[in-house]
Parts: C-alpha cells; structure tokens; sequence
C-alpha cells in the first residue's frame, strides 16, 4: 500500500511529527506529536497539536493509532491531548519500561511512579503488527539511540523516529543512557534492508550544511547511496568511531529535564502536588 503522509514540521524543536492515512479510507495514525512547551516560564501551549487535530477534523478522518518512536529527549508528546479529543491508542516499544526504570533513578521518582509500560495503550514488539483501517503497519525495534526506539514500517513508508536522519546530515546520536553506536549500526542495516524504493520519513531535520530547506523524506535506496554516517558501504568499525566521536561534542537537548519527565509517562503531566500544580524536578550534575 501507498498511504498518504502528511507531515507537520515544528521548527522550535525542529521535530516532524506525521499523519498517515489509508489511501482509500479514512482511517490514520499520527506519529511523535508535539506539545508545545515555554521553558522560561514552564507554560505548555497545543498550537502544534491542534493543527494536527483541526487537519484531522477538517478531512473527516478517523484517528485510531497514537504512535511514539521512542521517549523524546528534545520535545514534549501531545499524545494525551490528542486522544482526548480524537480517541486512538497510544503505543510504543516494549522496552519503555528499561527507559521508565533508568529515569525513574534519575529523577528518584519513588514507588508511585509506575515503571510498566501501563501509562501507555499498547507496548510493541518487534515483529508484531497493527492495523490502521485496512493498512496494516509493521513493527521493528530500531534501538542504538535509546533502547526502546521503533521504526513503524506502513505500506510503502517506514518511519524511522531518531535512528535515521536525511542523507546528507546522517544518523541519531547514541551518548544518551541505553544508547550504543554498534547497535545504532546494526538496526540501520534492518532498515536499509527494506526495498529500496521504500519511503522514509525522519523524526528530525537540522538543515545540513549547504542546504537551504528542511527535509524529511527520502528513500532506502538514498539512504543506502548518499548518508554520510552509514552510506557507500560504510563499516561498522568506522561509524562507531565517527559517531562516538561525535557524540562526545554535542552538548544536551535543550528540553530534556522537561521532555524525559513528561514523555515516559505517555505525555502526562507529573501528578499535581497538594497545591494542584505539577512540578518538573532538575537533577544536578544528574545527566
């Protein structure tokens, strides 16, 4: 199947969030929402989720899948916000729960901090599959930038969340806790294992060098030719180094105190202390 993408790019976290529709129907899925969030004064806003909500509601279709690639570290997930007004599931990987375990610890969130998985509708496996309306989706777990990463592979389109990025600005980076450059390497290979004339869709673009315009689509054969990182036969030994290396150069995500916090819990808010408000928690020298 050929489904419909409809990409919605967020420039403030530079995050593409994707619906995908059925191409003779009017059932979809949306992939990696934004929540929009004001550090300095700890204000959230749904501007971006609403524009995925209003193009739903203005072409009459039917939201059935809330899909998340991965716990975010550089933005916060819309998801509940969309399920409340749009209904679907929300899913992700299984092993959310290694992510919830190892940033519970971070943020000593305590017993009443469920570790589980259960704050989410469906946990994935690898190889297992959904339906979306008619279309079915297949599930491959992706991990090397975060343990529990996904790629959701839906007709003639795979959604790659942070493992891939366009050719010419090559892949994720891999320094996060449960991340692992040899991994990365060994799930691109699953990906670029696909057809080549299968579509993908990126979770991220940053504007490589030279070029003027943001992207997020290319295919695996584009992938496999040009990505700087893992194209032309690159060996595993040689990207280790080159993404170990560069690794060790990039300072933390802007949003992710803020991002780890929210997204492990589905996109819900830490629970309202005896004053109704929620609070974020910053671990000194604790990332």
């Amino acid at each position: 199947m050929h489904p419909a993408v409809h990409a919605f790019f967020d420039e403030a976290t530079n995050t593409l969030t994707y619906i995908v529709q059925e191409p003779e129907g009017r059932a979809c899925a949306v992939i990696d929402s934004v929540l929009d969030f004001d550090y300095a004064s700890g204000r959230t806003d749904t501007r971006s989720a609403d524009a995925v909500i209003d193009f739903i509601t203005a072409h009459g279709l039917d939201l059935q899948w809330v899909l998340e690639t991965h716990v975010h570290a550089d933005h916060l997930s819309a998801a509940p916000y969309i399920q409340e007004r749009l209904g679907g599931q929300i899913g992700i990987g299984e092993r959310i729960t290694v992510v919830q375990e190892t940033f519970g610890k971070v943020f000593n969130e305590g017993t009443r901090f469920r570790r589980d998985g259960s704050q989410f509708d469906r946990l994935f496996r690898d190889g297992d599959s959904f339906m979306i309306g008619q279309m079915r989706g297949d599930v491959m777990h992706t991990p090397g930038h975060t343990p529990a990463c996904l790629t959701y592979v839906i007709g003639d389109a795979a959604f790659v969340g942070d493992t891939l990025f366009m050719p010419d600005f090559g892949t994720a980076r891999c320094d996060f806790p449960g991340g692992s450059a040899e991994t990365m390497f060994d799930s691109v290979q699953r990906i670029l294992a696909l057809p080549d004339a299968t579509r993908i869709f990126v979770g991220h673009d940053y504007k490589a060098p030279g070029r003027d315009d943001y992207a997020w689509e290319s295919t695996v054969g584009e992938q496999k030719r040009r990505n700087v990182h893992v194209g032309a036969g690159k060996s595993r030994a040689d990207f280790v180094a080159l993404r170990n290396a560069r690794d060790a150069t990039l300072a933390m995500p802007r949003l992710i105190i803020p991002s780890l916090q929210i997204n492990m819990r589905a996109g819900h808010m830490p629970e309202p202390e005896e004053n109704g408000t929620s609070y974020l928690k910053v671990p000194l020298n604790g990332l």
